[in-house]
């Protein structure tokens, strides 16, 4: 799975006397099973980006093609179920459903896809089981903490078996301890199942578990390294 962005452009209020444009004419290639940080300060356009990547919104220009296949350029029914099938989602503020258990939160995608009951369960507990909350999976996430919460929500994006992660901000919340625990579940994940990890971020605690750092400025890649090597362009 390969993930092509080519000249991707976002700009809000284009038709007005003070358009802002978020993400600049980026173009950069992110391969299979890569665990990448898109580091940069607030307002950098890293989360835009994301958001572009994700389907969640339409580029101004430009275009994000996986494995070939150009998902700007899909209708929105068509869209929303390559997203369901293609994507996971990990966000800061987790996005669980608060009326159901973690074990229910990590089968709901799953079940969007028509996956039998009896798969959901086996997939939803084998996640939990592997970011060590096998024995809170009937707990509704009102009664975990935040970081067992954000564990869920990394068991619910690997659960439909998704190309890629995105993870917008997920240690933002997060102590040291949990976020360390996290990043060890979430590298130990990339490794086991293959996903794809990209990260928005500019948290050292995750740049430092990065294979790939590509820094974000004004809507622009200013860098892109990869254990130390340059590739700046």
């Amino acid at each position: 799975m390969t993930i092509q962005i080519e000249r991707l452009t976002k700009i809000y209020n284009p038709d007005t006397d003070f358009p802002i444009t978020a993400v600049g004419d980026v173009t950069v290639e992110i391969g299979q099973g890569e665990f990448v940080a898109v580091m940069g300060p607030s307002g950098s356009g890293k989360t835009t980006l994301l958001n572009m990547l994700g389907g969640i919104d339409r580029p101004t220009s430009g275009r994000v093609l996986i494995d070939g296949e150009d998902i700007t350029a899909l209708e929105d029914k068509e869209l929303i179920g390559f997203r369901r099938d293609n994507i996971g989602f990990i966000f800061q503020d987790f996005s669980l459903l608060p009326v159901l258990t973690a074990k229910e939160n990590v089968e709901f995608v799953m079940q969007l896809q028509g996956r039998s009951q009896r798969e959901c369960e086996a997939r939803a507990m084998e996640l939990l089981t592997e970011v060590g909350l096998g024995d809170r999976a009937d707990n509704v996430p009102g009664k975990l903490s935040g970081g067992q919460q954000q564990r869920v929500a990394v068991a619910r994006a690997l659960a439909p078996k998704p190309r890629f992660v995105l993870a917008d901000e997920p240690t933002a919340n997060l102590d040291a301890a949990t976020t360390r625990g996290l990043l060890d579940i979430m590298q130990r994940l990339n490794e086991k199942e293959g996903t794809t990890f990209i990260f928005s971020t500019h948290d050292p605690r995750v740049i430092g578990r990065a294979r790939r750092v590509i820094v974000f400025e004004d809507g622009k890649i200013t860098e892109d390294r990869v254990q130390g090597e340059d590739r700046t362009e």
